[in-house]
């Protein structure tokens, strides 16, 4: 592993976030929580931005690493970056770059398109698309002020925080987008994609990341939230992908994530093409014939597998 080499936090500057400067103008008693005294100084744009580095240990407070963003720090203690440390706006980013790179000539074209981000948080997705030079990106989130100063300055971004992505109508979007993902905590999709189907555009595509924690229900949560039962996980890869089909999309590829949720979480993406031509008023679905529907449980088999047994691996060709 190449070691870290410091570099001098002068060498790092950023703009502060949109109202996060009265977040630092004073002291705690003792000195400032270090996620504040990162963005005072210039380190970081936000304080979530700050948060994200600390946790993820690419901070140095008088030579030592720390991982609490509430460590006081007083104005002469030198916090220092390490250089070389993720470039990214969260680890989300890396989730999102793993599918991309399992799905191979398969992925779907970005540049160019039109994309809605779903449960954006800080923006780690967004920010894939936008090097992958998407033509715009709405974000959107139910959380206020969580976008990352480096993503919201963007002007292919259009952010809108506060709303609730079951509401979601074609009316509050620029445009249909022809690539929808999907990071969503809390909720399960068998809520959200209704609504994703009805402002995608005919043949756009949908990389939704599935949580198991978020679909099986709280009684089926071990210690810390997580589940370890493989089956549960593919009860709740069945149940979304039941419910897009029913909901007029067509299943693709499905894997684990390449990294797993904060508490350890295995989490799955599937990709989802909205087909042409299909009703969507609830008495129109058009199922898969039988030997679509066995490939299906084969491949929702193989991708539960991989995850509990071979995390990281992706999609098998």
């Amino acid at each position: 592993m190449r070691p870290h080499t410091p570099v001098s936090s002068a060498t790092l500057t950023h703009g502060v976030g949109e109202g996060e400067t009265s977040a630092v103008q004073r002291p705690e008693r003792g000195g400032l929580r270090l996620d504040a005294a990162l963005v005072a100084r210039g380190i970081a744009s936000s304080r979530t931005r700050a948060h994200a580095l600390v946790k993820r240990g690419a901070v140095q407070v008088g030579g030592e690493i720390v991982t609490r963003a509430s460590r006081l720090v007083r104005e002469d203690d030198p916090i220092v970056l390490l250089q070389g440390e993720d470039a990214y706006v969260s680890r989300a980013a890396h989730k999102l770059l793993g599918f991309l790179a399992d799905l191979g000539d398969r992925a779907p074209r970005i540049e160019g398109t039109a994309c809605l981000d779903v449960g954006a948080s800080t923006g780690g997705f967004t920010q894939v698309l936008l090097e992958r030079g998407a033509r715009e990106v709405v974000t959107l989130d139910v959380g206020h002020g969580q976008l990352d100063g480096l993503i919201r300055a963007d002007a292919r971004v259009r952010n809108i925080e506060g709303f609730n992505a079951r509401d979601l109508a074609p009316a509050h979007l620029p445009s249909a987008p022809g690539l929808i993902v999907s990071d969503v905590s809390f909720i399960s999709l068998t809520y959200l994609i209704a609504p994703l189907r009805n402002v995608i555009e005919p043949g756009g595509r949908a990389l939704l990341l599935i949580k198991p924690q978020f679909e099986v229900g709280r009684a089926n949560l071990g210690s810390g939230g997580v589940v370890r039962d493989p089956e549960l996980h593919r009860q709740a890869i069945v149940t979304v992908v039941e419910c897009a089909m029913a909901a007029g999309f067509a299943v693709g590829d499905i894997a684990p994530s390449r990294l797993p949720g904060p508490a350890g979480n295995i989490e799955y993406f599937v990709d989802l093409t909205a087909a042409h031509g299909v009703e969507r008023d609830g008495q129109s679905e058009r199922l898969p014939p039988a030997d679509a529907s066995a490939d299906l449980a084969r491949r929702i088999d193989r991708a539960v597998a991989m995850g509990s047994g071979h995390p990281g691996k992706g999609v098998e060709r």
